[in-house]
């Protein structure tokens, strides 16, 4: 049966709505988890309220469910539907399951796999539609009036907002003693609004922080007009947040009642969900760690030690085959690399002098291919221990040693495009294409160096770390045919497993090996 629904203002009836939520028929208790190194690392305690347990690995199923448990007997035999991309469609499809109802699930076409199969799985039928939520919540909106479907909306709606408010029913009892802020992701707002509601109602002193994806901060454009706006474009790798409007009502709760809203970028989301691992050992979606994400960057901001934070980790339907895309990006948004465009002579010996003027540090990736008998480019990573002032630095002594030098570690061309495209055929008379491992260990890239490039001229080196036991090299080198039988002494010399690639069907075909 349909609940009375509480006014915006009236803070006594909200939080009735969310003591009374029927959310544990279906949702688990989740632990607030000391995260040990980022706590030793901010010098602050860090709690983070683990909903990525929950049993479809999100907070969603909590406001699903409660919206679900209001239906009518009439509502019921009709069936539902909801839009989502992702999570809330398992939760409502959970829900349904548990109800014996009928349940449809609208999703972008652009959700991971892993979530449109978990709602198949859990007995809903999944219809993909267009690239964004909104395009889908067009066509729900459309299949549910013409199939007399009620609408399970995600987050602009009042039995939604206090079932994610339980969310902060369960944070506050956990935590004892003085919470400083707890840090929410947002999307539509739901879970935002209804945690709000409660903390501000129960303890005004703690500071409630919105956290958006600067590529979809609805909630920020929001509040600088003082209404709800609809953004021209949404970024999606944060796809649990990727909403171009925040809800009408979690607006309304929200205005009065948060502190601050912060946006992150990919890599720092890519950071935070590397953060998560190394504390939990578990992967949380890019949304499941965008609290985080903005904790961290708010500690960056706001120094000081002692206080106590708490950031969600909202969900962890991640897809597998983004976790490459995820490591790749965590060691940038953590500034633990730096990418440089580097020139240098062409000419024997050159790659070596630059690696002896980078020093000790761990070379990431070293792309190269010849082109002519002037000047080499080089796409350069370099792994830094000490962030933003360590990149300067080093960008500072490679110029001091005469390079000229680019800084592409904030460039998303040169992160999606440049580092694949250094390459195309070469015009040297003679050239062998090798395939090397690398011992992942300092110094291996220079014992590589010092024993092969002072002597042949390296006309092709692409190298990239992801953080393997082993270095994987693709290297090209210009050797007469009269001097094969010294090159081959060398490459014994070196040590490292290699395999001849000349002829690779793969590399003859893009006009990189020789028949």
């Amino acid at each position: 049966m349909n609940r009375p629904h509480p006014t915006v203002d009236d803070d006594t009836a909200w939080l009735r709505a969310i003591l009374t939520a029927p959310v544990y028929d279906i949702a688990e208790r989740t632990p607030l988890d000391l995260a040990h190194r980022l706590s030793a690392r901010l010098g602050n305690t860090v709690l983070l309220k683990r909903e990525d347990e929950q049993p479809v690995f999100s907070f969603k199923l909590r406001g699903a469910y409660t919206r679900l448990s209001t239906l009518t007997a009439e509502e019921r035999a009709r069936g539902v539907l909801a839009v989502s991309a992702g999570n809330h469609a398992q939760g409502v499809a959970l829900g349904a399951r548990k109800l014996g109802l009928d349940a449809v699930i609208v999703m972008p076409a652009t959700t991971p796999r892993i979530k449109s199969d978990t709602v198949e799985l859990l007995g809903a039928r999944a219809v993909l539609h267009g690239d964004s939520y909104d395009d889908a919540a067009a066509h729900g909106m459309a299949l549910a009036t013409a199939e007399g479907r009620t609408l399970i909306h995600p987050y602009d709606d009042p039995d939604v907002i206090a079932g994610q408010g339980t969310v902060a029913l369960e944070l506050m009892a956990q935590h004892q003693g003085k919470l400083d802020a707890v840090f929410i992701p947002v999307g539509g707002g739901g879970l935002a609004a209804g945690m709000a509601t409660y903390i501000k109602a129960l303890d005004p002193s703690v500071r409630v922080i919105a956290v958006e994806p600067d590529d979809a901060a609805c909630l920020k454009a929001a509040l600088l007009i003082g209404e709800p706006v609809r953004l021209d474009h949404v970024g999606i790798f944060v796809d649990g947040c990727a909403v171009r409007q925040v809800g009408a009502l979690p607006f309304a709760l929200l205005q009065g009642r948060i502190d601050e809203v912060i946006t992150v970028d990919s890599d720092q989301v890519c950071a935070a969900i590397r953060d998560v691992f190394e504390d939990t050992r578990s992967i949380v979606e890019p949304a499941g760690a965008l609290a985080v994400a903005g904790m961290k960057h708010w500690c960056a901001a706001n120094p000081g030690n002692g206080r106590s934070f708490a950031a969600v980790l909202s969900g962890a339907n991640m897809n597998f085959d983004r976790l490459a895309y995820v490591s790749d990006r965590a060691a940038v948004g953590e500034q633990h690399e730096a990418l440089f465009g580097v020139t240098i002579p062409e000419r024997r010996g050159a790659y070596l002098d630059l690696v002896r003027t980078i020093g000790q540090r761990a070379i990431t990736e070293f792309n190269y291919r010849y082109h002519s008998a002037g000047a080499a480019q080089i796409y350069l990573g370099v792994a830094l221990k000490g962030g933003g002032a360590e990149r300067t630095a080093l960008a500072e002594i490679l110029r001091e040693a005469g390079y000229p030098v680019a800084d592409y570690t904030d460039s998303e061309v040169a992160h999606e495009h440049v580092r694949y495209l250094v390459g195309g055929p070469s015009s040297l008379p003679r050239e062998r294409l090798f395939r090397f491992e690398f011992p992942e260990r300092p110094g291996a890239l220079r014992h590589f160096l010092e024993t092969l490039g002072s002597r042949w001229n390296i006309s092709l080196f692409h190298y990239r770390n992801h953080g393997a036991a082993d270095g994987r090299v693709l290297c090209g080198f210009e050797v007469a045919e009269a001097d094969d039988e010294a090159f081959i002494a060398d490459l014994t010399r070196l040590g490292y497993w290699h395999q001849e690639e000349t002829r690779n069907p793969a590399l003859v075909q893009f006009g990189l090996g020789r028949i």
